[in-house]
């Protein structure tokens, strides 16, 4: 019973959030903003507030979702819709933000951003492998025991980070590069700038993730005294206010950055080369070091997280391999994957990645509002179903153009575009789960009522 009334300190809250910021705060998370910026340029408000639904709100949900649900896990959030559903999502979730996807990502892009620029050209392919197997190496020896996770990243690794990022901040607001409220703003965001925001953010993934690591988190909060369930949920909560909320105020200061280069830089590529562009003006020499380790240590601590998180879900539901196999495996098919074709693999997790997004957004949208309709499957079944007919269409028109620019690919394309609300601003699937949730609810309260009345005249 000692351990169920355990009483969280100020420092433990404060390393359960830093733990799950830094999980959550990725190279995308650091790149993509600063683009967005540069994308955006005047109307960088708007695109920021499309992003920050996307980018931190949904993450947020996620998080009180696994908190409302007293969920474990991704399996959990699905679990309504019966076992196979929720082994099928869950699996599909893990292999897309882990050793298909986004692990392979953590360790590509850090190498891209922060070391590649310090490696002579002949060197790139060997220079890849050995960063990685290091890099899957550190990833490994941080995760693989459970009960240090916390501390080994929200101790050491986070600080590290932060420290490095408010260097750059500091420098780029002392010495502003430009006005971002006279930058030049690209076609797609004069007018549709919100819109094109929010789908910048599906590419942070972590809508995603913040289902994958409540179990990452649960497991951390557990090692630190906490066994009661109701205690778990609120510490979880608290924890994804707090760190989500400095998230979004770190997101924002990148936006505003990446708007005022383009005063002395024209629209990179990407938001790494934008990032390396930033380090090099304020720091020379001194600022790829530091956009190295900073690069690096981000990216480490996300993918700290996803094996850690893939590893214990695995092993949770598959319990004759253990927690280190289970993290062997993701670890070692993370570091092939990011050395034998990525570029492939990510054309083809893409589309994935369109049709999980709408599905999770409606079942983190399902969980919270689930004690309303006290977790009824039937209301699970028709939004999920009605939401999968345009995530479908989605997946399409994201796969590589042998199959989207097919006349199969075109023909589905032109109906989505004709008949489906919203899809030019890939917002194509609120309408149908709108839809099914009046359904289902309908449906759900209709044999509430007809239940009660069978009672009264029972009672009669």
């Amino acid at each position: 019973m000692e351990l169920q009334e355990h009483k969280l300190t100020k420092r433990e809250y404060a390393l359960v959030s830093s733990m799950l910021f830094a999980l959550f705060f990725g190279a995308g998370n650091l790149i993509f903003p600063l683009h967005l910026g540069q994308l955006s340029g005047a109307h960088w408000l708007s695109a920021a507030l499309g992003f920050l639904v996307t980018a931190v709100l949904l993450p947020l949900l996620s998080v009180l979702a696994i908190s409302i649900t007293r969920a474990g896990g991704v399996y959990d959030v699905g679990r309504p819709l019966g076992v196979w559903f929720a082994l099928t999502f869950m699996v599909l979730i893990h292999g897309t933000i882990g050793p298909l996807f986004g692990t392979p990502r953590t360790a590509t892009v850090s190498y891209t951003v922060g070391v590649a620029p310090l490696v002579p050209a002949h060197f790139q392919t060997l220079g890849l492998v050995i960063f990685s197997a290091v890099f899957f190496g550190l990833a490994y020896f941080f995760s693989v025991e459970q009960s240090k996770i916390v501390a080994n990243i929200g101790k050491l690794l986070n600080p590290i980070f932060l420290i490095l990022l408010t260097l750059v901040f500091f420098l780029a607001f002392l010495k502003p590069l430009g006005n971002p409220v006279h930058q030049a703003v690209t076609t797609a965001y004069q007018h549709d700038a919100f819109f094109n925001g929010f789908l910048q953010g599906y590419n942070t993934m972590d809508a995603l993730a913040g289902l994958a690591f409540g179990v990452t988190v649960v497991t951390a909060i557990r090692s630190l005294g906490k066994r009661n369930p109701n205690a778990i949920a609120l510490v979880t909560a608290r924890a994804g206010f707090f760190s989500m909320g400095f998230e979004a105020i770190i997101y924002l200061l990148l936006i505003v950055i990446g708007a005022m280069s383009l005063g002395q830089f024209k629209l990179a590529a990407n938001g790494g080369v934008t990032f390396d562009q930033l380090v090099n003006h304020y720091l020379g020499v001194a600022g790829q070091a530091i956009l190295a380790v900073l690069i690096t240590v981000t990216c480490l601590t996300t993918a700290i997280g996803l094996v850690a998180a893939f590893a214990q879900d695995f092993h949770k539901h598959f319990p004759s391999v253990s927690y280190r196999v289970w993290l062997r495996f993701t670890t070692i098919a993370s570091f092939l994957t990011a050395n034998i074709g990525l570029n492939l693999i990510i054309s083809w997790s893409t589309p994935m990645l369109m049709f999980l997004y709408p599905l999770a957004m409606v079942l983190i949208l399902l969980s919270i509002t689930s004690p309303l309709f006290k977790r009824d499957p039937v209301v699970y079944a028709f939004v999920v179903l009605f939401t999968c007919v345009p995530a479908v269409f989605d997946m399409i028109a994201a796969f590589p153009p042998v199959v989207s620019q097919s006349a199969f690919g075109k023909a589905m394309t032109s109906f989505q575009m004709s008949y489906l609300p919203f899809a030019k601003y890939g917002m194509d699937w609120v309408v149908p789960a709108l839809v099914g949730a009046v359904i289902g609810l309908t449906w759900h309260f209709v044999k509430l009522a007809r239940e009660h009345t069978t009672a009264s005249v029972s009672d009669n």
